[in-house]
């Protein structure tokens, strides 16, 4: 059976509104499309620059168990889409059971991924390079987001979406993300690469991307050694933000025939 519904997740420095176009994209193909924020960014864009306390208190686990909430309401297994960090969540949440396949969209790497290209290094920076950022919500400037985010945008094009999409990113999560691969135990994005029950999962880079390179996909991809289904495509000349890039509408489509063709 064909799943009727579409998870959306979003990544850091944008909230659910980044899946606008996606989400009216899929309804009009006759989904049922929901898009949850993170617990406390159901604020919008502006109330969140404005305050961004939720931002700096919210924590991985909290963000898994509220999708897991989400999708576990669901009369059947859903398609889940994640974008960024979302697209680390998505990978949790196949490997917990959840979904009935995945799509990881320019990918934030689950632990044990240990590629950091320059570039990936260059868009970060601006929230590592201080500790005192750990326990704060911390933005880019418009500067910062072109290189991270919309790098093969127009000037016009990319101040328009950071005006639109961003917010503070958590410097809390990043700096976890960063020291996961150093400390003991499972941490928080950990998955059992070995899961043969997880869902079919197709990772989808952008060739421009900065923030998370094609290498940071291909080597997460590699990590998995199951029996399930997983998959790499490449799309050349998108960057990070590919979800509002012209010629979205072909990737989408592209992701959604996969994921149709693979749903279990």
């Amino acid at each position: 059976m064909t799943p009727d519904t579409i998870v959306l997740v979003h990544g850091f420095w944008v909230t659910a509104r980044s899946w606008e176009h996606w989400r009216a994209h899929y309804e009009k193909q006759g989904y049922r499309v929901l898009a949850p924020n993170y617990p406390g960014f159901e604020v919008e864009v502006e109330a969140l620059n404005a305050d961004p306390s939720p931002i700096a208190n919210v924590t991985v686990p909290q963000i898994i168990s509220h999708l897991e909430a989400v999708v576990g309401e669901l009369d059947a297994p859903p398609i889940i889409i994640g974008h960024s960090a979302g697209g680390a969540f998505t990978q949790v949440l196949l490997d917990h059971g959840f979904g009935a396949v995945g799509v990881a969209i320019n990918s934030a790497p689950t632990e044990g991924v240990v590629v950091a290209p320059p570039s990936q290094l260059k868009s970060t920076f601006p929230i590592l390079r201080n500790p005192a950022n750990r326990h704060k919500a911390v933005g880019f400037t418009h500067e910062q987001w072109r290189y991270a985010f919309t790098n093969t945008f127009t000037e016009e094009e990319s101040r328009a979406l950071y005006e639109r999409y961003h917010v503070p990113g958590s410097a809390g999560i990043l700096w976890g993300s960063l020291l996961a691969n150093l400390q003991p135990g499972h941490q928080d994005v950990w998955v059992d690469y070995r899961n043969d029950k997880r869902a079919p999962l197709l990772f989808v880079s952008g060739g421009e991307d900065h923030l998370m390179p094609p290498s940071v996909q291909k080597s997460n991809a590699k990590h998995y050694k199951s029996d399930t289904v997983t998959e790499v495509r490449e799309y050349p000349g998108y960057a990070h933000l590919l979800p509002a890039q012209e010629g979205w509408e072909r990737i989408a489509d592209d992701v959604l025939a996969w994921a149709v063709a693979h749903a279990r």
